[in-house]
């Protein structure tokens, strides 16, 4: 049986933005979210120069080339492999953020990223296509596992009313990460044919300043409570990250919900499904648009990195407004924006061969839609599943949204260059109606969460019967609760009178 600290409530669960609190949200950030960011965008620049040494390298071995059908399936792969690494990365989530904990599993996973720079990193030397591949596959696992584990861990180790601001700093690296390879890519820095190898593998640089700072700051106070039942490590972590020390209430309501837990396990990604009670919770193409929309090829790679210049401002928009304007609003008005952008660039790829400013509206709606995206639904979306779902049902959550957020990255990239042959300008309205739809789904279904504790936003979903008067007299103490479905809401609950005692 877990040991409990009986402290008397202190009120609110409120708390200052503290160094450490902002320490964590960097170093995780910075090791894990910015490297999603950056193996987006990196093998972008180095095109060329990965197809020569494809056809090099199968020179040297057979003393024939590649065909042009295959090379280009080769390269393919090698963008690809990235989103089926975070596929297998996102369903084994759930196991690790048990097993190790929520900062164990990002410390321990770091040795991925240095798998794989290794083997990027060393492919020409050794002549192995097949090194930058599986390179590509594990990085794809590790960021996998970071998009999930990261905004569970700032989640869980945030007060309730900066958990929406600690929740979307790891889109602002996303962002940050994206723009980094933009740069990095330009040819007076890493671009340059001789230089591709290390572009590949300077990932491994920000994991290890994480590796070096991160594992000297506490786990998860709810998951050493909750899940750990270790109550001194509980109290000793929230001492680190909160200001003053005032605790009382937030372990108070750490202790109702482990209560309401204690008979009931980590649910599966089956059961969760199963679950009535939570049923309702649950950069490919840019240079292709400026292209068609007549911007010298020279230019282009300037203009994207324009584009992830946007993305940090939108991302740092949405960071300081979220505690303010609610998550709901985010969501909305971003996944508004984006289909109302949709619709401009078809509108200006239809028009823009008889009116020659078009082209700039095209541009404009690009950067509409990276901006509408990184203000809410780039970040928003990790972090209120974090907030919908409690601790025994968060894990499988994460692998349902992280597993569904990869294979959409999968399906877009592969499907949007035959959906623009056959579609032709008409192809941006399908993303368009996408979104609007996203928008009424979330307007109709996704209550706010904003300043409200895992147990309030929990009983918003919990089903709860009507108590007879005469119950509701009866002092708590006398109530054994059999069953509890969600942070102590009473779902088919039956009440048991405590003998020993009398009703006063």
């Amino acid at each position: 049986m877990a040991e409990e600290v009986l402290i008397p409530s202190s009120g609110k669960i409120t708390s200052q933005l503290t160094g450490s609190l902002l320490a964590v949200a960097f170093l995780t950030s910075l090791g894990s979210s910015m490297l999603y960011g950056y193996n987006l965008a990196v093998v972008n620049s180095p095109a060329v120069y990965i197809k020569d040494f494809y056809n090099q390298s199968v020179v040297n071995r057979n003393g024939t080339g590649l065909s042009e059908e295959t090379l280009t399936l080769m390269y393919s792969l090698t963008v690809s492999v990235f989103a089926i690494g975070g596929l297998l990365g996102s369903v084994i989530v759930g196991i690790l953020v048990t097993r190790f904990g929520r900062k164990g599993t990002v410390v321990n996973t770091t040795v991925l990223v240095f798998i794989a720079s290794l083997l990027m990193g060393f492919s020409r030397i050794c002549g192995s296509p097949e090194m930058i591949i599986v390179g590509r596959f594990i990085t794809g696992i590790h960021s996998g596992i970071s998009l999930s584990v990261v905004p569970m861990y700032l989640g869980e180790i945030a007060p309730k009313n900066l958990r929406g601001f600690l929740g979307l700093v790891p889109s602002i690296f996303i962002g940050t990460g994206v723009f980094t390879a933009q740069i990095l890519g330009l040819h007076e820095l890493l671009g340059k044919e001789e230089h591709w190898p290390l572009f590949l593998s300077v990932v491994a640089v920000p994991t290890f300043i994480q590796l070096m700072l991160l594992p000297w700051f506490p786990e998860s106070p709810r998951y050493l409570l909750i899940e750990k039942h270790n109550v001194h490590a509980t109290i000793t972590a929230l001492k680190w990250y909160r200001a003053k020390c005032d605790i009382q209430a937030e372990i108070e309501e750490m202790q109702e919900e482990q209560r309401s837990l204690s008979s009931v396990e980590t649910l599966s990604v089956w059961k969760l499904f199963q679950d009535d009670t939570v049923r309702w919770q649950i950069w490919f193409y840019t240079n292709d648009i400026f292209e068609d929309a007549g911007i010298p090829a020279p230019e282009i790679p300037y203009t994207t990195a324009g584009t992830g210049i946007i993305e940090i401002i939108a991302g740092l928009v949405g960071c300081f407004s979220i505690e303010k304007l609610g998550r709901r609003p985010l969501m909305i008005g971003g996944f508004t924006m984006m289909g109302i952008c949709c619709g401009g660039i078809t509108v200006s790829l239809i028009l823009q061969a008889h009116i020659p400013f078009m082209r700039y509206v095209g541009v404009t709606c690009v950067v509409g839609i990276i901006a509408g995206f990184c203000i809410g639904p780039a970040g928003v979306p990790f972090l209120i599943t974090a907030e919908l779902f409690k601790q025994s049902h968060r894990p499988a959550a994460y692998i349902v949204g992280g597993s569904l957020n990869w294979l959409s990255n999968f399906t877009v990239g592969f499907v949007f260059p035959f959906l623009q042959m056959s579609a032709g300008s008409y192809s941006y309205l399908v993303f368009g109606t996408i979104c609007l739809s996203v928008a009424a789904y979330v307007y109709v279904v996704i209550p706010e969460t904003k300043n409200k504790t895992f147990m309030e936003i929990s009983q918003m979903f919990t089903k709860k019967e009507a108590v007879p008067l005469t119950q509701g007299l009866i002092h708590v103490d006398q109530l054994k609760l059999k069953k509890m479905n969600g942070y102590g809401g009473m779902e088919h609950a039956s009440l048991e009178f405590d003998s020993s005692s009398s009703v006063p």
